[in-house]
């Protein structure tokens, strides 16, 4: 596996850097954005709010700031020179609404250098503001070419001076006179990215706790109408004994179901953390401005006709989330059916749902409403406990990501299922994902798999870049397990919630019918699951109590005279062996139905083998009889999840199997390239975009960005003229090839644009002129740039490596078979940017045709660690270069190991990002 540079760090996750929410440290929210001129005195009346030693330790003076000053802070319009960013909320009793309530600027001393300062309103300080406000100054300081901060205080100015203290960058500190100078590179480092990644989770997860662990709840809108959702909501909490106090509010009756109920939520007297909103979609605003004056930290909004509607909906829904953030709340929904929590000490099932869940340690995220109560219905007939469940609907507000966060910390969730129709930050929910599967598996059903979205495009990769295909390579880099339906998925949570996790793919089998045991054979082995032989020594202890007539081997077949006893012992025996990674009973009847005796031997074997030591194994049952059976056995307090056919069992274990190695593998790295000449590379395309716009670059400018980036290409010269060919082939020397160059045709084969292996002059001055003719004979000679004199490779394998741009993705990398294998036989695998060390070995090692890069018959191998660097090289020249739209390597060639590999026909696609 390739690892010789130093960490690449990517910048923190955010939803947005310059405009979007933050997260205070008590969980309550506000907006963050650019400073326009427009806030010139909003500015100055914060300024004027600040206390006397708050605005001296931002100016050095007790003087309000002069108005000029506070002016240019306002004029972002070189951010070269000076960027100011606003925090606002809304807030009771000021005429203008909305007020700015921390603000952070930089103002640069020299081309690489900026001072830094920021101030918070009294009231908000010691929130984390300070420190969100320096960690994106930061990232936009790197962006527009700045490299330090550099910010002087008083040494009595000791919150400020820890701000920068725990920044996770590296300061340097400078005692004069009873002030300090601190000077820091912007640039993330490891331990600024991890202290800003963990302040998102704590943070996070404070702002969720309200939803799931609130003090008390109001229902807005509960009528007296049983049949409405107001109500359904009331009654629900009061049938699953929600261990806080229940507040009706309606205006209209001062009783709701036998309980005092309240014309309006700032009219009930105790404070109330949750708020769930059931009212007409015209009055939700209305009942959220109520709720704000009480000081209500969470909304649940079950009214629907927001975004999934019309126009007028999405409107409404972007002042209702503007209204939600502005007043430091967090909102579930709108369009959602509620939330449950069946922890003892909340029992809360705060959702129109007449089904709650046993208590149990998987928590659930559904984004459809209608579907959340099936599923719902579902784990309750499944007998599978659920800690949490919540609805999220038209996610505007809370998002999967920041469950994830939640359910990551709490000690009542083992499992995290996820039902998801579409990502609202995949880039967020990759960098969250990916650190959560590390201690809880995260399974997800993941709707719209066709292929009916994917686009026109102008390179292979882009053809083959379904958005399913993003899907799955998120899924596959982030260790999520990707359930193909809702029944899969739970069949998957029964037995990560119930079972040692899987360490190896050794498969033991045991039934007492040949055909179950081959049907689960064969799926097994389909799943690249391994059927274990047992030991002679295993082997000779179930001859020992077996009918002659059985079969010792793997699958264990007792024959169907096999009662209960020899369930019993046989379990006991081939778990004690740890020979096998998982043991799969099956039991089907054949002349009389023992399921229940059957049963209860399988409970009690597996409870007597997990006393004896064999407690690693996870144990499965197919109970082909009797369907009251079906998730319902026990082995003392372990439940052994029960399924109705095989072939379920072998594709749980096969997908729980890959999880498990995901999991047990060091995590990778994304390694820094400094040799690496960005600088000259962004010049290229810059200067390619101003010259033409957006559209591929020329042969020879995709050459110069390829070494830049320091990746290896074959020998080759631009050409032209019939002579220059000629000339340029002398020097690289034969044989050639010669490409036609293009920067408007694609396919250079359809286009008889290539001629190879050419031996001398005149075959190269031939080459050109036929090239040219068939173009002229099209009409498409104007688009000839030329030609491309290129020396030929030998025993080499023929590969591509490719990017293209998913809208909501970003960059994905493909790996595959090149050539016009790629397309015939679509053998690519793709991963999301920026790709670890281990997504570059997965990415080469799955492909179909990986046995050619071993060497096959004869076949040379290939040097796979220069191809793992070659798709590292490009994750990071893509990451770092925004302009790149879609990039083909194809062919590249890879040669010998040790050889390297050589880039042959480069293609890149630039547009002006944003």
């Amino acid at each position: 596996m390739f690892q010789p540079h130093p960490l690449y760090i990517p910048a923190p996750y955010q939803d947005a850097v310059e405009a979007g929410r933050l997260i205070l440290r008590d969980g309550s929210t506000a907006w963050i954005r650019m400073a326009t001129p427009q806030d010139r005195q909003a500015l100055q009346d914060f300024f004027s709010r600040l206390s006397p030693e708050s605005r001296h330790h931002r100016f050095l003076s007790l003087a309000e700031p002069a108005a000029s000053l506070v002016s240019s802070f306002c004029d972002c319009s070189n951010p070269q020179k000076l960027l100011t960013l606003v925090v606002t909320r809304l807030s009771e009793g000021r005429d203008a609404g909305t007020a700015i309530v921390a603000a952070g600027s930089y103002i640069a001393r020299d081309e690489r250098s900026a001072e830094a300062a920021f101030a918070v309103e009294d009231a908000l300080q010691g929130k984390g503001l300070a420190t969100q406000l320096l960690e994106r100054l930061a990232l936009l300081a790197v962006r527009h070419g700045l490299t330090r901060f550099w910010a002087v205080t008083e040494t009595e100015n000791r919150s400020m001076i820890e701000v920068f203290r725990h920044s996770g960058f590296p300061i340097k500190e400078t005692f004069d006179h009873g002030f300090v100078e601190i000077d820091f590179a912007v640039a993330p480092t490891e331990s600024s990215v991890e202290t800003s990644e963990l302040r998102d989770r704590l943070f996070t997860a404070a702002s969720i706790r309200p939803f799931f662990k609130p003090n008390a709840i109001a229902i807005v809108g509960a009528s007296r109408d049983p049949q409405g959702i107001g109500h359904r909501v009331l009654d629900a909490l009061l049938r699953s004994r929600f261990q806080g106090a229940v507040y009706p509010v309606n205006p209209n009756t001062s009783v709701v179901g036998s309980i005092q109920a309240y014309p309006s939520v700032s009219a009930i007297p105790q404070p109330v953390d949750l708020a769930v909103i059931a009212v007409p979609r015209n009055h939700v605003l209305e009942a959220v401005d109520d709720c704000a004056k009480r000081g209500v930290r969470a909304l649940v909004v079950i009214t629907a006709g927001f975004s999934e509607t019309d126009a007028e909906g999405k409107d409404l829904q972007r002042t209702l989330l503007e209204r939600i953030r502005g007043y430091g709340m967090r909102m579930v929904g709108p369009n959602c059916m509620g939330l449950l929590n069946t922890d003892p000490t909340v029992q809360m099932n705060a959702s129109f749902s007449p089904v709650c869940p046993p208590a149990g340690r998987l928590a659930m995220s559904s984004q459809s409403g209608a579907l959340g109560l099936a599923i719902v219905a579902l784990a309750n007939e499944r007998r599978l406990g659920l800690s949490t469940f919540v609805s999220v609907g038209n996610k505007a507000d809370v998002s999967s990501n920041d469950l994830l966060q939640y359910w990551e910390v709490d000690p009542n969730t083992d499992v995290i299922l996820l039902y998801l129709e579409s990502f609202g930050n995949p880039r967020r929910f990759a960098r969250i994902a990916r650190r959560v599967s590390r201690s809880k598996p995260i399974v997800a059903v993941k709707s719209g798999r066709t292929a009916a979205g994917r686009r026109a495009a102008g390179s292979h990769t882009a053809a083959l870049a379904s958005n399913d295909v993003a899907v799955d390579a998120l899924f596959r880099q982030t260790g999520v397990i990707r359930a193909e339906t809702l029944d899969e998925m739970f069949d998957i949570a029964g037995t990560l919630g119930s079972q040692p996790l899987l360490k190896g793919r050794r498969i033991g089998i045991l039934t007492n019918a040949g055909g179950p045991g081959i049907l689960c054979t064969d799926a097994c082995e389909a799943g690249g699951l391994v059927i274990a032989e047992p030991s002679a020594t295993t082997k000779a202890k179930l001859r020992a109590f077996l009918p002659a007539a059985a079969s010792v081997s793997n699958p264990v077949d007792m024959i169907a005279s096999a009662g209960a006893d020899s369930y019993g012992r046989t379990i006991e025996t081939m778990l004690a062996s740890h020979e096998f990674d998982a043991l799969v009973i099956i039991y089907i009847p054949v002349a009389q139905d023992d399921s229940r005796a059957v049963a209860a031997a399988i409970s009690e074997s597996v409870s007597k083998a997990r006393k004896n030591g064999s407690t690693t194994e996870p144990v499965l049952a197919c109970m082909m009889a009797n369907q009251d059976l079906h998730g319902s056995l026990m082995a003392g307090g372990e439940r052994i999840p029960t399924y109705a056919f095989p072939e379920s069992i072998a594709k749980v274990l096969s997908k729980i199997a890959s999880y498990s190695e995901w999991r047990q593998q060091p995590q990778g790295v994304v390694p820094d390239f400094a040799d690496a000449d960005i600088a000259t590379a962004r010049r290229v395309i810059r200067h390619a975009l101003k010259a033409r716009g957006d559209g591929w670059l020329t042969a020879e400018e995709a050459r110069s960005v390829l070494d830049a980036l320091r990746i290896p290409q074959a020998a080759a010269e631009m050409a032209r003229s019939a002579e220059e060919a000629a000339s340029s082939a002398i020097r690289i020397g034969f044989p050639v090839a010669v490409k036609l160059a293009s920067r408007s045709i694609v396919h250079k084969t359809e286009a008889h644009g290539v001629r190879l292996n050419l031996k001398d002059a005149a075959e190269v001055r031939r080459a050109f002129e036929e090239i040219h003719a068939s173009l002229a004979e099209k009409n498409q000679a104007a688009e000839m740039d030329g030609v491309l004199v290129q020396s030929m490779l030998a025993d080499a394998v023929e590969l591509m490596i490719g990017v293209t741009d998913d809208p909501m993705f970003g960059p994905l990398v493909g790996f595959g078979l090149g050539g016009i294998h790629v397309e015939i036989l679509g053998d690519i695998r793709f991963r999301v940017t920026p790709l670890t060390s281990n997504d570059a070995s997965a990415m080469i090692r799955e492909i179909r045709g990986y046995r050619l890069l071993e060497g096959y018959r004869g076949h040379p191998a290939a040097d796979i660690p220069a191809l793992e660097e070659v798709l590292l090289r490009i994750s990071f020249m893509v990451e770092e270069i925004p302009e790149i739209g879609e990039l083909d390597l194809n062919p590249i060639f890879a040669l010998a190991p040790g050889k390297g590999c050589r880039a042959v026909d480069v293609r890149i696609r630039v547009r002006n990002p944003g």
